[in-house]
């Protein structure tokens, strides 16, 4: 005798591995990771875009003084904020009237659901995980606007990033270098990219590379000795420092890591933002039926985007040879 309530167990199991698939989407990425270690993966609740709000100048009304010297009180303007689209990602899971029959039995049911559950898991981790190196423009536009537009290789050219024109704020405007990389140079060219991005206590705290990038860097160390960082062992990427960096390989097998490129990263001025409401969460506790088929749909939805607020602390560095 079939289980009568298969909606609600398909719509239940999905509820209860919410978390899970959460969680997998930011292990499956070196970035997400970082974020989440810092506090910057932070959920939206609402609004038309997402805002982050950044500082682009500093309060005029600092200076030296003297005894009763008047101090200036003037209203300073140096809040501004960044505008991102919240960008939407699904994937339906799908059971069958016969498959509903063949697995009767409550149990039956679940390890089925689990099963494609588990696919579901994996393929959303991979979709998020490949935004988040994207520009924005897949998908006709509708995917993460992420590390290909955040630090972009025309940083100084013509060209809007959340909202504010980089030409115009020079602030705005990420590190770029591109070179012939070797064994022998790469540590020269990460130095000199390093120091560009240094501003008081800011400096890169994560460095994400490619299978290549990660290759060359890899071949300069035969000579010298680095170790690894308890903390960021405990993440599940291998890393390794550069200067006090974490340097990790975010490419391995379907990696979606950018070729020949390593991304110097302030990840204080970087933030994961989902929303609160669809963070890998079925769409609808209701039925959905197919029109004219005999078949029941949940869908697993996420919805949000990736955001900067310090465009000129995030650094990237290109072989190409």
């Amino acid at each position: 005798m079939s289980f009568p309530n298969i909606s609600d167990i398909v719509a239940t199991t999905i509820e209860s591995r919410t978390r899970k698939i959460a969680d997998n989407v930011t292990k499956n990425n070196a970035l997400l990771t970082w974020l989440e270690s810092r506090g910057n993966n932070k959920p939206i609740s609402g609004g038309y875009k997402i805002l982050q709000e950044l500082s682009f100048a500093a309060n005029g009304n600092a200076g030296f003084y003297s005894g009763y010297d008047l101090l200036p009180v003037a209203a300073q303007d140096v809040i501004s904020a960044a505008e991102f689209e919240i960008k939407q990602a699904a994937c339906p899971v799908v059971i069958s009237g016969l498959e509903q029959l063949q697995n009767a039995g409550r149990e039956q049911m679940i390890d089925l659901l689990d099963s494609r559950l588990a696919v579901a898991e994996s393929s959303m981790a991979n979709l998020i995980a490949q935004g988040i190196y994207s520009d924005g423009t897949g998908s006709g536009g509708k995917t993460i606007t992420g590390l290909d537009k955040a630090v972009q290789i025309t940083p100084s050219g013509a060209g809007v990033y959340g909202g504010i024109d980089q030409v115009a704020f020079p602030f705005w405007q990420n590190k770029y270098t591109a070179a012939g990389i070797s064994a022998t140079t790469v540590d020269g060219a990460m130095s000199t990219m390093w120091s560009s991005l240094i501003r008081g206590m800011d400096r890169p705290d994560l460095i994400v590379m490619d299978n290549l990038f990660w290759g060359l860097f890899i071949a300069s160390l035969q000579n010298q000795q680095r170790f690894n960082s308890a903390g960021a062992a405990t993440r599940g990427f291998p890393t390794i420092k550069f200067m006090d960096a974490d340097v990790v390989l975010d490419g391995g097998i379907g990696g979606f890591a950018t070729t020949k490129t390593a991304y110097f990263l302030n990840t204080k001025y970087l933030h994961f933002r989902p929303h609160a409401s669809r963070n890998m969460v079925p769409l609808s506790p209701n039925r959905r039926y197919a029109i004219n088929q005999d078949a029941e749909v949940q869908i697993l939805g996420w919805a949000g985007n990736l955001t900067c607020s310090g465009r000129q602390f995030q650094g990237r560095l290109v072989d190409n040879d």
